[in-house]
């Protein structure tokens, strides 16, 4: 009888050293894909000579007119890679419309550049109207962000500059009214 009890005992132990085992494994596979994540969500460091090549920059916006980004130096600048097709860019547009209508008064800007095809910008803005500069970068967008950080590429992607022109923050992702609260701040 006791080695009956003995091998259920045991059985006990097996089953308490798997779930400690999976429990492990669970914790080793959460903690990693955090890790991914946070990767893939942190800016990269910008290529040499990034900031300058941007302020170089000229776009036209999707009636054709060219839009030069040289134009807003001296002023906080928030730059937002966006395009149509991506569900977290077209919900964030709202906010950033808002932030630049409370903002511009005290000197911030707002461009947004469009890594999409101009007559889905066109189309998208008769729905939504734009308070805000946008410039159509299509597919050199995604190599400008890049060039800034944005090492995978992803939309959205949102920049922001000091009136020095240098970069102060970037955030790949959906922005939140956190980011913007804290963005205000820096200009």
């Amino acid at each position: 009888m006791s080695t009956h009890i003995h091998s259920s005992d045991s059985r006990i132990e097996g089953v308490g050293r798997r779930r400690f085992w999976t429990a492990g494994v669970a914790l080793a596979a959460a903690a990693a894909g955090a890790g991914l994540a946070w990767w893939r969500y942190s800016p990269g460091p910008l290529l040499s000579g990034a900031e300058a090549a941007f302020w170089e920059g000229r776009f036209p916006d999707p009636e054709g007119h060219e839009l030069t980004v040289a134009d807003w130096r001296g002023r906080p600048l928030l730059v937002n890679f966006w395009a149509t097709w991506c569900p977290p860019c077209v919900e964030e547009l709202p906010m950033l419309n808002a932030f630049h209508a409370e903002h511009e008064p005290r000197g911030w800007q707002v461009f947004g550049l469009a890594v999409d095809r101009p007559s889905a910008v066109r189309e998208f803005t008769q729905r939504l109207p734009l308070r805000f500069p946008v410039g159509m970068a299509g597919l050199a967008g995604t190599e400008l962000s890049k060039t800034l950080g944005n090492v995978s590429g992803g939309l959205p992607f949102t920049v922001v500059f000091g009136r020095d022109g240098m970069v102060l923050h970037r955030k790949i992702g959906k922005v939140s009214e956190s980011d913007l609260s804290q963005w205000a701040s820096l200009g």
